[in-house]
């Protein structure tokens, strides 16, 4: 289980990319039209002057059960050592454990 710090830092971050999305998005479109080298210069301080944690690089896929962030297999959200759990009592319709 992770700590309960870690995965309230991620759900911030998420609320932070969520809020600051839109004035993101506006101004990587002006900086790519502009051509006046003052005005991209402001523009660049704009896109600084935002907090780190609402670029949508610092997001982690973390497991909804367990909150660890290694080993997450995007199609179930879980991770590694839930999926192999939950296929040995049948919980999760498809899987089957391989043997050769």
């Amino acid at each position: 289980m992770a700590k309960q710090s870690m995965i309230q830092r991620e759900l911030k971050r998420v609320k932070l990319v969520v809020k600051y999305s839109k004035k993101r998005q506006e101004i990587l479109f002006e900086l790519k039209k502009e051509r006046n080298l003052e005005k991209i210069f402001v523009l660049q301080k704009e896109l600084q002057s935002m907090p780190p944690n609402s670029l949508p690089i610092r997001l982690r896929n973390r497991c909804w059960k367990t909150g660890r962030s290694r080993g997450v297999y995007r199609d179930f959200g879980l991770s590694r050592h839930v999926i192999r759990e939950m296929a040995h009592q049948c919980l999760l319709p498809g899987l089957i454990k391989a043997s050769w």
